[in-house]
């Protein structure tokens, strides 16, 4: 992953696509900020301004103020993030 690159993944506790997502990116060794939303609804809040979204996982990639967000449940389309961040 290039320095200027950030992975951002947005969970809770519980949650078996969260746990999913985790999991493919410690297996890419890709390091990663985890923004839990348990009980708080200020997060939630911040990912409907965001993505007009309030469940998660929504995991981020990028750097500089860009982000692209995954925020639905397609496992290919998340591993090609992932494939990007390894690259760059």
């Amino acid at each position: 992953m290039s320095s200027n690159q950030k992975v951002v993944l947005w969970s809770k506790t519980g949650c078996h696509h969260c746990a999913q997502v985790k999991s493919l990116l410690e297996a890419n060794n890709i390091a990663y900020e985890n923004v839990s939303v348990d009980n708080n609804d200020a997060l939630r809040d911040v990912l409907e301004v965001k993505y007009g979204i309030r469940y998660v996982p929504v995991v981020e990639v990028g750097g500089a103020g860009k982000f692209e967000a995954w925020t639905d449940l397609d496992l290919e389309h998340l591993q090609t993030l992932v494939g990007a961040v390894k690259v760059g």
